[in-house]
């Protein structure tokens, strides 16, 4: 079980509740804190104005509505801004919304009422997923389109996926014994006003990212075993007098992985050797290409970037991030813009910029096995039949280069994209739900790379025969990959090893049958 409310949740806590589907309970202390701002706020609204309780909403904040219209105005709020489009959200990504906002709502700072909590922490733990849209948030007063498809569930209305199902909310509710939510004070403003559409997708991201930064250094480390690389590029030496923690962490991640290799060679043994030197052009090159040579270069910026952004964005879950704020402690009630989206918009616009990288290196070293003009050592396309006859690994290359390409183009930052909307009200915005939607796509492209890219590495240790030289981490990788992918010199569709291979990828806990270690 995971408790919610007595502590800050970790990265580890959220992928837990959403990938080992542990029980999220509610800490009792924290649960009547929640009572408590609850109640502040009760007796603290009456006779005041205060926006969001007896005013209009955005731009028409200075209507005030009567007092036999109060509750009906949260309502009508989530109602009229349940106005998505495109594609639903798949139900995990709607389950990290629901726990980003219930993380939330128990900082108690909102004053909703005990009963939003636990019908959140409800369907959590039923995996009752509120049909979300994608499109429709600008990350600035929240995702508030987004949040009221949410709302939307809450209150019994709506459709919800349930057992892979869409089915109207209150169909299901009456399943389960669950009770809608009634409205008492401001319960439809607290659930709008807030990132954590933005927040739940974007916490998926960094542990997905994880993955794959993972899945690189072990296929960077597989290509230099293949191509029988030379080992100072990731030795301790060269890499300390650079400065980087994420360049000597992969570093020290390939000299892991690597050995106990018998294929990686030593310089000063091949290079060094006076005996080697009676040659005018040597067969070796001298350095590897940059896709082998600079890998602790390239992905180390990409390390310390997934680093940063699980910091802000766990700091972005364990934020208050409604307006105004309830304040019970200091007896007030404050007026700002804690559901703005920055933060979590930024880093998502970096951490896409880095994983497409790391889909490019991808791309690179995959040529690079392809082409026996570059690698002088396979033959083209990795094809294990007849040259001219089949065709290898021809047709996969042409889907990793277009799905790289699109991933550039997707690297265009949401962050400076902001339009004005809501009468100027919104007169800037983040833009955050996009954001952290495209980030998404780009690591959902990143895992088809990468997966084309082992397809590849598997095929050349088959041509070289080399199992019994290859250090046991990646020996290990060899043979569980080709239990889903078994070696090929026929042609055949590829797409279902494709598909195959990524759903492993992607699933597969980082730590796979091996221990890199921790990003953080």
């Amino acid at each position: 079980m995971i408790q919610v409310g007595d502590r800050k949740l970790t990265l580890n806590d959220f992928s837990d509740i959403l990938f080992k589907e542990k029980e999220v309970v509610l800490d009792k202390t924290a649960v009547e804190t929640v009572d408590t701002s609850f109640r502040f706020l009760q007796s603290f609204s009456s006779n005041k104005l205060i926006y969001g309780i007896n005013t209009g909403f955005g731009p028409m904040a200075q209507y005030k509505v009567s007092e036999e219209n109060l509750l009906e105005l949260q309502y009508n709020l989530i109602r009229s801004h349940s106005s998505g489009a495109g594609n639903l959200m798949s139900p995990l990504l709607v389950k990290a919304l629901m726990i980003a906002r219930l993380n939330s709502l128990m900082q108690a700072y909102s004053g909703v009422h005990i009963e939003v909590v636990e019908l959140l922490k409800e369907l959590i733990n039923k995996d009752v997923a509120p049909c979300i849209f994608e499109h429709g948030g600008v990350g600035a007063s929240g995702d508030l389109v987004q949040l009221a498809h949410l709302g939307l569930v809450l209150i019994g209305e709506g459709e919800v996926i349930y057992e892979g199902a869409i089915l109207p909310t209150a169909d299901v509710f009456a399943r389960l014994g669950i009770k809608p939510l009634t409205i008492h004070i401001r319960e439809g403003l607290a659930i709008l006003n807030g990132t954590s559409a933005m927040t739940g997708i974007g916490m998926i991201n960094i542990i997905q990212a994880q993955k794959l930064l993972e899945w690189s250094v072990l296929l960077s480390a597989m290509i230099n075993e293949v191509v029988e690389a030379f080992d100072d590029h990731f030795s301790y030496e060269l890499n300390i007098v650079k400065h980087h923690n994420g360049q000597n962490k992969i570093a020290a991640q390939l000299r892991e992985i690597l050995s106990d290799s018998k294929m990686i060679r030593s310089r000063t043994e091949h290079l060094y050797n006076p005996d080697n030197l009676n040659q005018e052009v040597f067969e070796d090159k001298v350095q590897e290409y940059y896709s082998l040579r600079c890998v602790t270069q390239v992905l180390g910026p990409i390390y310390d970037t997934i680093v940063n952004a699980e910091k802000v964005v766990v700091n972005e879950l364990n934020s208050v991030n409604d307006n105004p704020i309830i304040d019970h402690k200091n007896q007030n009630i404050f007026h700002g813009g804690n559901f703005h989206g920055d933060y979590v918009s930024l880093e998502m616009d970096k951490l896409k910029i880095a994983i497409t990288k790391l889909s490019m290196l991808s791309e690179r070293q995959l040529n690079y096995l392809l082409n026996t003009k570059l690698n002088q050592k396979f033959p083209q396309f990795l094809n294990l039949g007849v040259l001219g006859f089949n065709f290898g690994m021809q047709g996969m290359q042409f889907t990793a280069t277009s799905t790289t390409a699109e991933n550039q183009t997707l690297s265009f930052p949401m962050y400076v994209h902001s339009i004005p909307n809501n009468n100027d009200n919104q007169d800037i915005v983040s833009m955050g739900c996009n954001a952290a939607l495209i980030t998404k796509k780009v690591i959902d492209n990143s895992f088809e790379v990468l997966s084309i890219q082992m397809m590849t590495v598997l095929q050349a240790i088959d041509f070289l025969e080399c199992t019994d030289r290859l250090s046991a981490k990646t020996k290990t990788i060899y043979t569980e990959i080709r239990n889903i992918f078994p070696k090929f010199i026929d042609d055949k569709p590829k797409y279902k090893d494709l598909e195959n291979i990524k759903k492993y990828f992607e699933k597969a806990d980082p730590v796979i049958s091996f221990k890199l270690g921790s990003l953080r």
